[in-house]
């Protein structure tokens, strides 16, 4: 699974490596993005890609349910599940994304003293984590939310011994393919052994809470 990442990158590098149009955002380094916040998207328009903010937790048109009484956990979606499931069915068919990020977490050892490890691209670039989006409308407020997000599949051998579940991983030559619905399945498989790595962090990162604005958070302890 996917349940804590970050964003860190300049709208240069975001730019070059989704190639994306439009004049350059106000971005903000994000260390410690959870479920529910809004996080950097980049999806496919009728003549480009754009970076959109979302909502980090999908909840598709149909959703009757207002915002504030929404306890549903859909910021993953098991990518062997989700062209099937009325959650994420519709987004599967039509409304694909990549969602970029310079890292993400996981955790091992007991709930009472749980190990934090950031995971990187091991080359140091960003990483392409296959997603799904929604426009959805609070039936409260009228509000119109553009929400989101991230396919998993199981785990590399790598992964295994930290997790059993990874996000599904684009490289550059599937984003047409993914963005334009043309490919599905064949692209949601473990990322290949060599192509992450990881550090223990510190502690701090356990909470949700800790500041998504601290750089430290993802600075290796021993």
């Amino acid at each position: 699974m996917c349940g804590r990442f970050t964003q860190e990158y300049s709208w240069r590098q975001v730019r070059d490596a989704m190639d994306l149009t439009g004049p350059a955002p106000n971005l903000r380094a994000r260390y410690n993005i959870s479920p529910t916040t809004r996080i950097d998207i980049v999806r496919r328009t009728s003549v480009s890609r754009e970076l959109a903010r979302a909502r980090w937790g999908l909840l598709p048109a149909w959703w009757k349910t207002p915002l504030k009484e929404t306890k549903l956990s859909t910021f993953n979606a098991r990518s062997e599940e989700a062209p099937g499931k009325p959650m994420f069915r519709s987004a599967w068919k039509v409304a694909r994304c990549i969602v970029p990020a310079s890292g993400f977490y996981e955790w091992t050892g007991p709930k009472t003293a749980r190990i934090p490890h950031y995971i990187t691209a091991r080359d140091g670039g960003l990483l392409a984590m296959a997603g799904l989006w929604s426009e959805w409308t609070d039936p409260d407020s009228k509000e119109s939310l553009l929400t989101a997000t991230i396919l998993t599949t199981a785990a590399s051998a790598w992964m295994a011994h930290i997790h059993d579940r990874m996000p599904v991983f684009l490289q550059p030559e599937e984003f047409d393919a993914w963005l334009s619905a043309k490919a599905g399945k064949e692209l949601m498989l473990p990322a290949p052994d060599h192509y992450l790595t990881e550090h223990v962090v510190s502690q701090r990162v356990n909470s949700s809470r800790a500041p998504d604005d601290d750089p430290t958070l993802i600075g290796a302890v021993s």
